[in-house]
């Protein structure tokens, strides 16, 4: 069923177009632009259901019960942590998923050919289908499990997240995490290990990606996809938070699979260690999940999610260059 790309989108009867108040455009959005979205949603389905998130980490529930009640169809309207606390209440259903990027960064919309504004992604899922897609799993010490759909990151990037003022995240969005990466220059950064494929690594700052953009803006994976069975990671070495100059000069310049000090990997099972007794945090789609360590594996066949029949980028062809660590 879902590798048929001629197919046409199937009738639904119930939807629920779950969405964010506080997400990034949303706030800017009138409640005209939310109904004119749900609209064009029932244009897929019979009944559409306009439901907002109640406060973080509250998604995921409301995805659950809806699925329970009978809804055929979810969509959610907000940024990559809102979708990505979606996607952990719908972990393993049957029930498809649409997506109308309302965040900061939506890089899930750039990496899979979505519209970036509200009225037009709705009236493209008309015209998606139905894919089956694998889901990232990340178990932290305290037990606690969260799905992903893009990356999990550790270390560095997951500490300019945990100090992010959300004031500022709301009044400069993309701009505050730039900003909040530039306080940690100059200072020691925390390390950890990683291993994978049986290789194990110090580094400061450990992507696990099922996708190659980062941020909105930035490309740092060489050959992953929505759809690949194996996640790319990509890991940081050096506690001198200076390095990231570099780095960041080879993400821009495009040369980061030559950059000294980064390390590619091809694995579905990571695990991420602390060095000693400091804390070192780590985050699922953008969002604080906990402190190290944290095993983090790949769930085939998880998800249903309604993509372009066209998308913009081929997922399936990415033939850039990398250094394997394996």
């Amino acid at each position: 069923m879902f590798q048929d790309r001629t197919q046409a989108i199937p009738q639904y009867s119930r939807a629920l177009l779950i969405f964010n108040p506080k997400a990034g455009r949303l706030r800017q959005e009138s409640a005209r632009k939310l109904q004119e979205a749900a609209a064009e949603v029932g244009r897929i389905a019979s009944n559409v259901i306009l439901t907002e998130t109640t406060g973080p980490k509250t998604a995921g529930d409301i995805v659950r019960r809806a699925i329970e009640e009978g809804a055929d169809l979810i969509v959610a309207a907000g940024g990559d942590g809102t979708i990505s606390e979606v996607v952990s209440g719908m972990a393993n259903s049957q029930v498809p998923l649409g997506i109308l990027p309302a965040g900061t960064a939506n890089v899930l919309a750039r990496e899979a050919g979505l519209r970036t504004r509200l009225i037009g992604a709705a009236r493209q899922l008309a015209k998606c289908r139905p894919v089956r897609v694998p889901l990232g799993r990340v178990e932290v010490l305290s037990g606690e499990v969260t799905f992903f759909l893009l990356m999990a990151g550790a270390g560095f990037d997951a500490q300019i997240i945990r100090d992010l003022d959300p004031a500022s995240k709301s009044r400069l969005g993309k701009l505050a995490y730039f900003l909040g990466g530039l306080q940690h220059m100059g200072k020691p950064l925390n390390e950890l290990e990683v291993a994978v494929n049986g290789h194990r690594q110090r580094c400061s700052f450990a992507l696990v990606t099922k996708v190659r953009n980062y941020g909105g803006d930035f490309e740092i994976a060489a050959r992953v996809s929505l759809r690949d069975p194996e996640f790319e990671v990509v890991s940081f070495e050096g506690s001198d938070s200076m390095l990231y100059l570099r780095y960041l000069f080879g993400v821009v310049t495009r040369q980061l699979a030559h950059t000294p000090g980064v390390r590619f990997s091809r694995a579905c099972e990571v695990m991420l260690q602390p060095l000693d007794d400091t804390p070192v945090y780590v985050h699922a789609d953008g969002e604080l999940i906990g402190c190290l360590p944290a095993k983090v594996t790949m769930e085939p066949d998880a998800l249903t999610l309604l993509l372009p029949q066209f998308p913009r980028v081929p997922l399936e062809m990415m033939p850039r260059e990398s250094k394997r660590l394996d």
